[in-house]
């Protein structure tokens, strides 16, 4: 049975973004900031203005920010996961120190694009697993959807998969998105949990089968998927609807099919 493709759109928004300011400045209609306006806390004893003033200039700054993360993706879709803050704020026509205020560091820029890229990656892979009529069909929907939109940019997913390594601005005991991806994969790891326990049923057995089989799929996914990302074209790299399928047998037959000894070498007592 020939399992129907679904099409994902350009979910990482690398195209039709505009352009931030080049001057890099927050905004020239923006209000000046007062003392407290800048995201720090008020004084203590203060009062909130009255006017407005300090919320306009809060949203102010929330927009800047998705502009900022917007063109954070643009850099990193043309230079690569490995491009540092600096290049990054010098493709977005700004300076590196205005990224640094609204981030932190490139751990933080990195956790603020993989929240969005990766809530958006969950919504695809969800809208496309609710069309299937199958277990089958919705693993095949998600794991092409999960591929499509890797590839639409692997310089974006591997940025806010993984930090560049030997780069001194992200390294660290942790991967900088590490809340954002456990979110991410618990989320993935219940859409697959769900159809597999109305199939399946209740009982003990059924739910050490649901509990760790979701978890295990994933890793597959995941892993099988980078590495075809990483892989460089020529006639040995599948096609994404190909890897998809691929993967997809994988995960509802293993390598069994493979395993099956030829009816010949059966007769001359091979194993």
């Amino acid at each position: 049975m020939r399992l129907p493709i679904p099409s994902v759109p350009d979910t990482l928004g690398i195209v039709n973004i505009p352009h931030v300011n080049p001057s890099g400045a927050d905004s020239p209609a923006a209000p000046a900031p007062g003392p407290d306006s800048d995201g720090a806390p008020a004084a203590p004893g203060s009062q909130p203005a009255v006017d407005g003033r300090a919320s306009r200039w809060q949203s102010h700054r929330e927009e800047r920010r998705r502009e900022l993360i917007k063109s954070a993706r643009r850099a990193v879709h043309a230079l690569g996961s490995e491009a540092s803050m600096e290049d990054i704020a010098a493709a977005s026509g700004t300076s590196k120190s205005v990224f640094y205020r609204y981030f932190g560091d490139k751990a933080g820029l990195q956790q603020a694009v993989g929240e969005v890229v990766l809530n958006q990656m969950q919504r695809r892979i969800q809208e496309a697993a609710q069309s299937a009529q199958t277990p089958r069909e919705g693993l095949f929907a998600m794991v092409s959807a999960y591929l499509q939109m890797a590839e639409t940019s692997p310089n974006v997913y591997t940025f806010v998969t993984r930090h560049a390594p030997g780069d001194a601005e992200a390294a660290g005991p942790a991967i900088s998105t590490a809340g954002a991806l456990s979110h991410f994969f618990a989320a993935i790891s219940d859409m697959i949990a769900r159809p597999m326990r109305s199939q399946l049923g209740t009982g003990e057995d059924k739910e050490a089968v649901i509990g760790y089989w979701p978890n295990a799929a994933i890793g597959l996914v995941r892993n099988a998927g980078e590495q075809w990302l990483a892989s460089p074209p020529g006639p040995a790299k599948p096609d994404q609807e190909a890897m998809a399928r691929q993967i997809t047998d994988w995960l509802c037959f293993g390598i069994a099919p493979e395993l099956q000894a030829p009816a010949d070498a059966i007769g001359q007592g091979l194993p």
